[in-house]
């Protein structure tokens, strides 16, 4: 790890995180291509630098959250089921799952087709998208927090498993966006602070490491507020199936390339 890498992958993540497009596949692929080895310390670096993309959640939607109790419960109730999950599976997941690229291409190539596939549905008027988060029941809270425990899988997206969750139950893709958006402030809280008790101190503080750290959560907290801004822009002139086309690129670049 050095500056100019810890940098880049600041970028990857803060831009990816809240893309349909999986942020932990592309912060593997980017430490390969970096020639980064998977060590404790890269990554404890990769889920710690997503603090900068909650900041940047924080600091653009803070009024709204706090503005409407039902949101903020609906997201404790989404976040329930992906907590569990996360704490069942956490020892596959930093080692089984980080380690194959099959499964992240995998991952994504089916996650994009299915992207594709209900934005034809969409198109054809044999699905709806009109609903709302104010219309939002307990029961599709939960659900939205199970279709977001998918996400543990690398490649999957956790942003695109709860927009396609979302729009499955009739949500429209803006609203779905959004809600991404805020339920990332405990997800990725709550396995940063996981993560962060499990590390060792002095695999954190050893020679250059915090400077890493800091360097790649505030890179990763810049890019995050321009990708946010740019999303929720692109979604109210176009589809997801542009994100569903590159998801199945990646995945065959993956398949013929590692």
């Amino acid at each position: 790890m050095d500056i100019i890498k810890s940098i880049i992958l600041g970028l990857v993540e803060g831009i990816t995180e809240f893309l349909p497009i999986s942020s932990t596949a592309h912060l593997i692929i980017s430490s390969k291509l970096l020639h980064i080895p998977q060590t404790e310390f890269q990554k404890f670096f990769e889920v710690f630098i997503q603090s900068g993309a909650i900041l940047a959640v924080v600091i653009i939607y803070w009024k709204k959250i706090l503005a409407n109790r039902n949101l903020m419960v609906n997201i404790i109730l989404s976040f329930i089921p992906t907590a569990i999950v996360g704490l069942l599976l956490h020892k596959i997941i930093k080692g089984v799952f980080f380690e194959s690229f099959t499964l992240i291409a995998v991952s994504l190539f089916f996650v994009g087709l299915i992207f594709i596939i209900y934005e034809f549905l969409l198109k054809k008027k044999i699905v709806k998208t009109e609903k709302k988060i104010i219309q939002m029941t307990i029961i599709q809270a939960l659900i939205i927090g199970f279709g977001q425990s998918l996400a543990v899988v690398p490649g999957v997206s956790r942003a695109g498993a709860v927009i396609l969750t979302m729009m499955i139950m009739g949500f429209n893709r803006e609203e779905s966006a959004m809600y991404s958006f805020v339920l990332a402030v405990p997800t990725l809280f709550a396995a940063s602070a996981f993560d962060f008790i499990k590390t060792k101190p002095e695999l954190i503080f050893t020679g250059s490491n915090p400077l890493y750290l800091i360097i790649g959560l505030f890179t990763s907290f810049i890019s995050a507020l321009i990708a946010i801004k740019w999303f929720i822009g692109f979604l109210q002139k176009n589809t997801l199936i542009y994100f569903g086309i590159y998801r199945i690129i990646l995945a065959l670049s993956i398949f013929t390339g590692f």
